[in-house]
C-alpha cells in the first residue's frame, strides 16, 4: 500500500433516478482502473449488480439488506478486507473505491462508517457523496420522499439524469433552482454532457491529489452559500424575493447557510459551540464543512468536516492558500432554525444580541441547562 489514503466516493440517489446507468458508463472510464466497487442489493434477489457490466472482481456485493442499516457492520468488514488482501499482496493495486447505496438509503450512516471508524481513517479518504436525480420525475420525488432531499442535499456533486428525454426540458429550470436552494454548493452536472466524466465527479474532497495539496476553498465553496445569506431569515428567501413553497415540502425543513468571522476564535470557545450542537442537535446536522482560525495557532488554519454527531479528526494546514484569514463554517441543516445556530455561534464568541445569552450564560450560569432554545 502507498502511504497516501485511498478515495472513497459514494454514489446515491433515489430509486429510478439512473444510478446504475451512469456507474456502468463511469467504469469504461481508463481513469477508473484499479476501482474497486460496492453494490448494495435490497431484497432477497439481487438485480442491480446484474446491470452493472463490468462485473469482474471490482464488483463487491451486500446482499443481507440496506446499506444505511443493516449491513453498515458489513460494509466496515468489507473495506477492512480490501485494506487486507492490499496488505498481503492478494490486491495488487487500489486507487479508488465507490459505494452504491440503495435508492431508500440515507448516506448518513454510509459517510459514519469510514469517518468514525479509528482504523479506515488510515487507509481511506472520503472524496465525495455523488447524487443522482431524473429530471422527469425529480420535483415529484423531491416532493414525496425526504430520502431523495436528503440524498441531494449531503451531495458534493449532482448528476441530472435522463435529460435526453421528452419532457425533460421543460422541468429542467425548475428542479436545478429547487436544487440550488436546497444545496448552494453542489456541482450541477447535466448526464448528458459529453464532458461529464472523472474529472467532473471525483476528486471533490479537501485533498488535490493532483497537486499534492489542500485545496479548501474548491471543497468548502462557502461562497455559494454566502449568496443565500440574508442572516437570521428563512432557507427560502433569496436575492430579496419571496419564493412560496408548499409547508408539507420535505425540503422546507432544510436549510443551508454559512458562518464566518473575521478574528482568531478561542479553540475553548469553538470546541464548546461544537460539542453543543453535537450533543443536542447532532441528528439535524446533516452535513457541516469548514476553516477555522484560531487564537493558539492563527497562521495554520482547522479544517473540520463532520455529518451530524460523527466528526472527521480536525486536519492543520501549513497555512493560508488563498489569503483569506477568516473562520468560514458551511452547514446543511434539518428541523434546525438558522437563527438558533447563529445566535449561538455568536453568544459563543461573546457577540451575543439583546436578550440572548452570552457564553457565561450558557455554561457558567449554575441554572443554564445545555440546549436551551436561544431567544
Amino acid at each position: 500500500m502507498t502511504d497516501a489514503p485511498i478515495p472513497v466516493s459514494v454514489l446515491t440517489g433515489f430509486l429510478g433516478s439512473g444510478k446504475t446507468t451512469l456507474l456502468n458508463r463511469l467504469l469504461k472510464d481508463p481513469a477508473l482502473v484499479d476501482t474497486a466497487v460496492i453494490i448494495n442489493e435490497f431484497g432477497d434477489v439481487g438485480i442491480d449488480h446484474l446491470l452493472v457490466e463490468k462485473a469482474d472482481e471490482g464488483i463487491i456485493e451486500l446482499s443481507d439488506g440496506c446499506l444505511c442499516c443493516t449491513v453498515r457492520g458489513e460494509l466496515v468488514d468489507t473495506l477492512s478486507d480490501l485494506v487486507d488482501r492490499l496488505q498481503t499482496g492478494r490486491l495488487q493495486r487500489l486507487r479508488r473505491v465507490i459505494i452504491e447505496t440503495t435508492g431508500l438509503a440515507d448516506p448518513a450512516p454510509v459517510l459514519h462508517a469510514i469517518m468514525g471508524h479509528p482504523v479506515l481513517l488510515q487507509a481511506f479518504r472520503l472524496d465525495g457523496v455523488i447524487a443522482t436525480v431524473d429530471a422527469i420525475n425529480g420535483i415529484a420525488t423531491l416532493d414525496a420522499h425526504e430520502e431523495a432531499v436528503k440524498q441531494a442535499a449531503v451531495a458534493d456533486r449532482i448528476v441530472i439524469t435522463k435529460t435526453d428525454l421528452p419532457g425533460a426540458r421543460g422541468e429542467l429550470p425548475a428542479l436545478r433552482a429547487r436544487l440550488s436552494a436546497l444545496n448552494p454548493g453542489a456541482d450541477q452536472i447535466d448526464t448528458g454532457d459529453p464532458r461529464t466524466g472523472y474529472g467532473a465527479l471525483f476528486e471533490c474532497g479537501v485533498y488535490n491529489p493532483e497537486s499534492k495539496t489542500i485545496n479548501v476553498q474548491r471543497w468548502l465553496k462557502a461562497e455559494a452559500y454566502r449568496e443565500h445569506d440574508h442572516g437570521p431569515v428563512d432557507h427560502h428567501h433569496h436575492n430579496g424575493h419571496h419564493h412560496h413553497h408548499d409547508v408539507n415540502r420535505h425540503d422546507a425543513a432544510i436549510r443551508s447557510f454559512s458562518l464566518k468571522h473575521e478574528a482568531p476564535i478561542p479553540l475553548s470557545s469553538f470546541d464548546l459551540f461544537l460539542d453543543l450542537l453535537r450533543s443536542v442537535h447532532g441528528d439535524k446536522l446533516l452535513r457541516v464543512k469548514g476553516i477555522v482560525q484560531l487564537e493558539d495557532d492563527p497562521e495554520r488554519p482547522l479544517v473540520i468536516h463532520g455529518v451530524q454527531q460523527i466528526f472527521h479528526p480536525p486536519v492543520r494546514l501549513a497555512g493560508w492558500a488563498d489569503g483569506v484569514r477568516e473562520t468560514r463554517l458551511v452547514m446543511i441543516v434539518k428541523d434546525l432554525p438558522e437563527s438558533y445556530v447563529r445566535q449561538l455561534f455568536d453568544a459563543f464568541l461573546n457577540r451575543p444580541q439583546i436578550d440572548t445569552p452570552d457564553r457565561a450564560a450558557l455554561f457558567n450560569n449554575p441554572l443554564a441547562i445545555s440546549g436551551v432554545k436561544l431567544g
